[in-house]
């Protein structure tokens, strides 16, 4: 029986070349980076990813590159969001047959789907697989599901063993799945950049799916919660507090944005532009928050914001 996953499962973004191409390069050093700063496991391609703009053969591409690169040193989850059920085992069959730990998926993609047409995908995933699944629970635009009815999916459907919640409020429902699944569920792991980690691991979350710019920070955390030292734990994260409110607005555009900073990919460019970008002062705030969070860095400390 494998290991139950648990910890920070830390998500690479995309990187894009400036022509839009996806560099495998900085993929790479996206997964090294992860493993150096001591990620528990990583995945990819999903929404810190931009899996939404990749077409199936790049996200082929990154789950091969990010299977590679890891090299067995910590279990990789592939996501595998499809808008059919179809779609979605396709894209699973593929990252099983390369070597993934596990896949994540979000319910039929690009719609409100309905609770039977859920079923029934998660069904199709499940037969066709034989490593773990989770279910990721997401709002708008995706299709957010009821505590009870995940729970019923994990009891009633094979290798359906995880939850990534992410509907407000997400503690809530992380009490309440892990309550209505009981053992039919072996962890629920929180997102939204660790925002909510220190209440979901009191809830009993097993773990968190974050961005990996501060993959270093978030371990750390976890790392904490996991040796009860919670005085400790709200200490760092009111230090990482400022970095998670600019995310908040920018979302993938700041991950890219510190990576880039810190040397780890060569550009911020995003296929489809940002819902915000960063302007001038933008930057100087960043410039301004990083450098209160120097010494939390432990690899490729951030850099004030360079010429491109």
């Amino acid at each position: 029986m494998s290991k139950p996953f648990r910890g920070v499962f830390t998500i690479p973004p995309t990187p894009f070349a400036e022509d839009g191409s996806v560099d495998v390069a900085s993929l790479r050093r996206c997964v090294e980076f992860s493993v150096e700063t001591g990620a528990h496991g990583i995945v990819a391609p999903v929404n810190a990813s931009e899996f939404y703009s990749l077409a199936d053969d790049e996200r082929r591409l990154v789950a091969e590159t990010v299977i590679q690169a890891a090299d067995h040193r910590l279990p990789v989850v592939i996501g595998v969001t499809g808008l059919s059920p179809q779609h979605a085992v396709a894209l699973a069959v593929h990252a099983e047959k390369n070597g993934a730990d596990a896949v994540i998926a979000m319910p039929p993609f690009g719609r409100q789907a309905s609770m039977p047409e859920i079923e029934a995908y998660y069904q199709a995933l499940g037969a066709a697989v034989r490593i773990p699944i989770f279910i990721q629970d997401y709002g708008p635009p995706g299709t957010p599901m009821s505590p009870e009815f995940m729970a019923r999916l994990a009891r009633e459907i094979e290798h359906v063993d995880y939850i990534k919640e992410e509907t407000i409020p997400p503690g809530h429902a992380v009490t309440a799945v892990l309550k209505a699944a009981g053992d039919a569920c072996k962890g629920v792991m929180g997102g939204m950049g660790g925002r909510y980690l220190i209440d979901e691991h009191r809830r009993g979350a097993c773990g968190a799916m974050p961005a990996c710019h501060t993959n270093d920070i978030l371990v750390r955390l976890w790392d904490l919660l996991e040796a009860r030292r919670e005085r400790q734990a709200r200490d760092l994260f009111n230090r990482l507090l400022p970095l998670l409110n600019l995310e908040f607005i920018f979302g993938v555009a700041m991950y890219k944005e510190v990576l880039f900073r810190r040397g780890i990919i060569a550009s911020t460019t995003m296929r489809i532009p940002a819902r915000r970008t960063l302007d001038e002062y933008d930057h100087q705030e960043l410039d301004a928050v990083l450098a209160d969070m120097a010494d939390l860095f432990t690899v490729h400390p951030p850099k004030a914001r360079r010429k491109r």
